[in-house]
């Protein structure tokens, strides 16, 4: 089981820790701290880069970097879920395009468990960028 627990701050700042005791500030007002929804690309950005990087490690393909940039769209009405979710994938290193498609493609409908949860409501595009040559 997974927990989290969040305490109001003041005005729309809220501060959660993580089960495993790690801090996060929240502020919807985006005045002081990301909010909770942009929190969630964070979350997509992060898992999404955890796969890649660990299957490009299991390729043995020397990766030197790795960026990953999300845009979304949101529904017009409340509740404003995404709609769609366009990522573009910035890969630094001699890494071979081949692995660094099959490391994505296989986060996206494998083993990324926040973009699974996110495609129930948001079409998902992405794009590969190389910033070394490959």
């Amino acid at each position: 089981m997974i927990e989290v627990k969040t305490r109001w701050i003041r005005e729309q700042q809220l501060e959660a820790e993580s089960g495993s005791g790690h801090r996060v500030l929240i502020d919807a007002d985006k005045k002081t701290a990301a909010s909770p929804i942009e929190l969630v690309l964070v979350g997509l950005c992060g898992c999404t880069a955890s796969d890649v990087v660990t299957i490009l490690g299991k390729k043995r393909q020397p990766l030197t970097s790795l960026e990953i940039r999300a845009e979304a769209e949101r529904a017009p009405n409340p509740p404003a879920v995404f709609t769609a979710i366009h990522l573009t994938y910035r890969v630094g290193g001699k890494v071979a395009p081949k692995a660094v498609e099959d490391a994505v493609r296989l986060s996206e409908e494998k083993y990324c468990s926040v973009a699974a949860m996110l495609k129930k409501t948001a079409k998902f595009s992405y794009a590969i960028e190389y910033s070394e040559a490959s």
